[in-house]
């Protein structure tokens, strides 16, 4: 699904199209890649131009040593993506860091949205598991961890993330990115560079989107509580929150046809 290559500061970022009609963007979150919607993506593409693409840093993207991968690029990423496919006002669609992502593209770097609908995103602190919190603190020994530990602690990470138990086939996908030397590294280099500033930065400017804005969570959610997304429809004028029962963190996964009935609703209405 990645036919093509973007370089953002001599970067490769890899990314793709499917369908026709109006443009609608797809922004993955971490520890993801777009394989997130894959069940998601043909079924919107029979109406729409879907874009989707892997953060720097994440899946089939560009991983290198001393590369910088944060909140505070992954915007600019964006917005230089909606630049090269000539998009002046996409719906979009962010999940998790996506969500931190979108926001900070649509605020800071003044990207115009049609429309712009959350699931389950990084936006208001405080965020960041115990596990992260522990990586922070020791980032070089767990690059440095056997192999066969480092799979171990991903599996069990990644699959945190759904409310279902996820098919062996979906885990190794998600995982694969992750492993050998390169991916190893990349994987908690991101961790590494994960700091509540990036989204503390945009946190006051929250009432001043300029796009309808719905925000989707999964109820049973263990990495971000339900509550934070009430927090942040709160503080987003006309936002609603929507809470999809027995679906985690990893809606997609979990629910992947509440998304695509919930995003085909919403974006019909705008």
């Amino acid at each position: 699904m990645h036919a093509k290559t973007f370089l953002f500061d001599g970067q490769a970022v890899r990314w793709g199209r499917i369908g026709s009609g109006p443009p609608l963007v797809f922004v993955h979150g971490t520890p993801f890649s777009s394989h997130v919607w894959r069940r998601i993506a043909p079924l919107l593409a029979d109406s729409r131009s879907v874009y989707f693409f892997d953060l720097l840093g994440y899946g089939r993207s560009e991983m290198r040593e001393g590369q910088d991968v944060s909140l505070g690029v992954q915007n600019r990423v964006l917005a230089a993506l909606l630049r090269h496919w000539d998009l002046a006002s996409p719906d979009v669609v962010a999940h998790d860091f996506g969500g931190a992502t979108a926001l900070r593209c649509h605020l800071l770097d003044r990207a115009d949205y049609r429309s712009l609908t959350l699931i389950d995103p990084v936006a208001l602190r405080p965020w960041g598991s115990p596990f992260v919190q522990h990586v922070l603190a020791h980032e070089a020994a767990f690059a440095g961890l056997p192999a066969y530990i480092h799979k171990a602690i991903l599996d069990a990470y990644i699959a945190g993330a759904a409310f279902r138990p996820l098919p062996r086939s979906d885990l190794d996908a998600y995982a694969g990115p992750w492993t050998g030397p390169v991916g190893q590294a990349g994987f908690y280099r991101q961790i590494a560079q994960m700091d509540q500033r990036h989204t503390d930065e945009i946190a006051e400017l929250l009432p001043a989107m300029r796009t309808r804005v719905s925000i989707l969570w999964g109820r049973e959610d263990a990495w971000i509580p339900p509550q934070r997304g009430e927090q942040l429809a709160a503080l987003i004028p006309g936002a609603q929150l929507h809470l999809v029962p027995e679906a985690g963190h990893l809606v997609q996964e979990d629910a992947p046809e509440a998304v695509v009935a919930h995003v085909l609703r919403f974006i019909a209405a705008g």
